[in-house]
């Protein structure tokens, strides 16, 4: 018998029988509940449903208390800005003008009021024609009225503005744009695709290992261990650091490494006679301990660093030594650093470099060091650990790596030509055939710029001194003999995408034409190029600092702002300006790591608790000792510091904030958001709201 198929009970599972009751209260404070069927009693209520007046009228009341917080604490930030601008740019108090020496920075700076008060003018030219009704910059699609259409002497005016921006000044830029959106999807390519290695890398877990372990017994001096010790000579290049010299000097004498075959050289370029001071007796102090320490100072400081290392290198020592390692003076390595870093050179005659990864102090500090902290993290962690794994060559970051001496010996050394001397060897070095390898787990700490003056001077040099270097190097690279593709590498890649490039269309793209594509709508960038790939790109650019992910639109708005900064030193170095030379020493602060303050606890604990009894010391020592104290005191006197006004960044951000008003004739949402935001952000910067305030 064949089944009964019966699809009734499937639409009628659900129907509802008996008959509705309604059941209603006199008490207007009681719900109101509908009863349509035997278990609708228990049927879960909808929330809109059920509530009293007094209810919704409390949920409206906490609501609007949360609106007019927010709008309070939007209105105390303006109130606070507004503040500022009144305190720091019409009063001018405990502020003073930086100074334009950083390359072409005047000229910069009255390209850019021109480019102000001309936006300014279009503006009010604007604002009236949108008050008489012509709107036909709406269109993107230009309807230029008939003669009879014309109503006086402004409309015409107007409408030949219109005529001339669409034929004359439209297409120019709308050509730039294109070359810098071309520029733009390039370097994000090539930023996606270090990424991609980077997480293939830590798919399968690749870095660089030695074979077996070197030091299988606690004997320092090597006899038990089977390993015999290299000769390391250690350097410490310094100028003027009376913040930072005690910690790194301490940490490098505590390097775990037998003591007859280490040497420490403190090379003091300080001009100050009391730092001289502080730095030679923390040395003697070391060397009464035992340590194999030597304080070196030049009368003539010529090269800079570049030439420090290289008058250095020169003594009659140095050749019984086969590696050299190099430390900042703000740089604290642990105590097994060599022992991680040096075993690598075993067995592996081509390896030239090892380089270790910067861990930082003071990331913490202000929004400042955060951003920058998310820089570094990307440079360490993606950049370098990608070219060390696949391309065996990465710039060389001046400190915290151990270079084998003939390396530097058969690539010439260190040179003076540049204000990048690190990358200036590293580049010879690679030329020549040598391997580099990064240690993306050997981390030293040190220290980042926690204010805005510091940070500025530092990028410059940055940026520059690698225009300097393409320009003289580029007729070695072509004429090496390294395969094509690591010249194609180093001559398209490591200088002019990432080097060049990269500061060209951000400062063209976001500073110069969105601002101008408001006053001239037929060239208007696409909202993916000013919203959607920006953001991917700073998620990209975070991904290796995960805690900072809160941090993602201010730092977006941050590099946009530091692009300024970044062009005019690319320009200084690659036309050979006069400022592409010049070299500022980063300030530090003197930010130690806890086991550092525990430490100098410990010291300033055992000092108090003992006398201070020079026994068996002679008259001359007493007064050395007399003499060092005063000058360490006169070294800590505090000096008065203020706050500086930066023009071009100033300048930037009213011009940003009118094409943000224009934007709004426009209806133009994203645009305006983002106008908005990039031109509060260059006012903090001008203003040097950002980093470390002085007092």
């Amino acid at each position: 018998m064949a089944p009964k198929l019966d699809f009734s009970n499937w639409w009628t599972k659900d129907s509802r029988k008996g008959n509705p009751v309604v059941v209603t209260m006199e008490n207007p404070n009681f719900s109101v509940v509908e009863i349509d069927g035997p278990d609708s009693a228990f049927r879960p209520v909808e929330k809109s449903r059920g509530k009293n007046a007094k209810q919704v009228t409390w949920v409206l009341l906490l609501k609007a208390n949360r609106a007019v917080g927010c709008v309070a604490w939007l209105a105390t930030v303006l109130w606070a800005l507004l503040g500022a601008i009144k305190k720091r740019l019409i009063h001018r108090e405990g502020v003073t003008i930086a100074s334009e020496k950083l390359g072409k920075g005047k000229l910069i700076f009255k390209v850019i009021r021109v480019f102000l008060v001309t936006a300014l003018a279009i503006l009010a030219f604007e604002v009236v024609a949108y008050l008489h009704g012509w709107h036909y910059f709406n269109n993107p699609s230009l309807h230029i009225p008939r003669t009879s259409d014309l109503q006086g002497v402004l409309h015409m005016v107007y409408v030949a503005w219109l005529t001339f921006r669409a034929d004359y000044i439209a297409p120019p830029i709308q050509a730039l744009s294109k070359f810098c959106v071309v520029l733009f999807l390039i370097q994000s390519v090539d930023r996606m695709i270090l990424c991609l290695g980077c997480l293939w890398i830590k798919y399968k877990k690749i870095k660089p290992r030695f074979e077996g372990d070197p030091f299988k017994s606690d004997d320092v001096e090597g006899s038990g261990s089977g390993y015999e010790y290299p000769m390391v000579l250690v350097q410490i290049p310094m100028c003027n650091e009376k913040e930072v010299y005690e910690q790194s000097i301490s940490a490098v004498c505590q390097l775990d490494w037998p003591k007859d075959r280490i040497l420490i050289q403190v090379l003091d370029d300080s001009d100050d006679e009391s730092i001289q001071w502080l730095i030679k007796a923390e040395v003697g102090r070391w060397n009464q301990r035992g340590i194999n320490i030597i304080y070196r100072h030049r009368l003539i400081r010529t090269g800079y660093k570049a030439g420090n290392l290289k008058s250095a290198m020169s003594c009659d020592y140095v050749k019984s030594y086969e590696f050299v390692a190099i430390f900042d003076a703000d740089f604290q390595p642990n105590p097994d650093f060599l022992k991680q870093t040096v075993p690598h050179f075993k067995d592996n005659p081509e390896l030239g470099l090892v380089q270790a990864r910067w861990s930082f102090v003071n990331k913490e500090e202000n929004l400042l060091t955060r951003l920058q902290n998310i820089n570094l993290c990307f440079h360490f962690e993606v950049e370098q650990q990608v070219n060390g794994v696949f391309l065996n060559f990465f710039g060389f970051n001046g400190t915290a790596g151990v270079w084998r001496i003939k390396t530097l010996e058969e690539s010439g050394g260190w040179l003076e030509r540049t204000t990048v001397e690190d990358m200036d060897i590293a580049v010879r070095a690679h030329l020549n055939g040598w391997k580099f390898i990064f240690l993306n787990d050997v981390k030293v700490l040190c220290e980042i710029p926690e204010s805005y003056e510091a940070y500025r001077k530092q990028q410059h040099r940055w940026h520059s001194g690698p225009m300097q270097l393409f320009r003289l190097c580029l007729p070695a690279i072509i004429t090496s003999k390294i395969s094509a593709c690591k010249k194609a590498n180093l001559i398209l890649l490591f200088f002019l995408l990432r080097k060049l490039i990269l500061p060209f269309y951000s400062f063209t793209l976001f500073c110069i034409i969105l601002p101008l594509t408001m006053f001239v709508p037929e060239a208007e960038l696409p909202v993916w190029v000013i919203c959607y790939v920006p953001v991917f790109l700073s998620f990209l650019n975070i991904l290796p600092a995960p805690k900072s992910f809160p941090f993602i639109v201010p730092y977006l708005l941050f590099e946009n702002t530091m692009s300024v900064t970044k062009f005019n030193a690319m320009v200084s170095g690659l036309f050979q300006l006069g400022s592409s030379y010049e070299w500022v020493v980063t300030k530090k602060a003197g930010r130690s790591s806890e086991s550092d303050l525990l430490a100098a606890a410990e010291k300033e604990s055992k000092t108090m608790n003992q006398p201070h009894i020079y026994r068996g010391a002679s008259e001359s020592d007493l007064s050395e000792l007399n003499q060092i104290k005063e000058q360490k005191e006169a070294a800590q006197v505090p000096v008065k510091k203020v706050n500086k006004i930066y023009r071009k960044e100033l300048a930037l951000a009213f011009l940003l904030l009118t094409a943000s008003v224009r934007s709004l004739l426009s209806a133009q949402g994203v645009h305006f958001y983002f106008l908005l935001f990039q031109g509060v952000t260059f006012l903090l910067v001008g203003l040097d709201l950002i980093g470390e305030q002085m007092s």
